[in-house]
């Protein structure tokens, strides 16, 4: 798990405010208890877009559902020694999906 918080819509409104406003990123950063990062590019964002919107989640889709996931854990517990293909194997037989992992 990582260590950061998200910041949620309203708190980056009040920062963007704030630094509209004249006050520093460094006063921000402690009033908020943030490091300095999070601010610079909160407001580089801001300024290039002139919007706080996150932007979506990058990287490869998920192969496999929630509920598949789970089953996949639950079998792999069960039988400790499994393979990742008995594993495709098993949620093939139990679901239909082909599990590319």
């Amino acid at each position: 798990m990582s260590n950061h918080q998200r910041l949620d819509d309203g708190m980056r409104w009040r920062i963007v405010g704030k630094l509209e406003a004249g006050q520093s990123q460094v006063q921000i950063c402690r009033e908020f208890n943030l490091t300095p990062s999070v601010v610079c590019n909160l407001w580089k964002q801001f300024q290039d877009t002139g919007s706080i919107e996150r932007k979506p989640g990058q990287g490869r889709p998920r192969a496999t559902m929630v509920t598949e996931n789970r089953y996949l854990s639950v079998i792999a517990r069960r039988n400790r020694g499994a393979t990742a293909s008995q594993l495709s194997r098993d949620l093939y037989a139990a679901t239909g999906t082909v599990y590319q992992g």
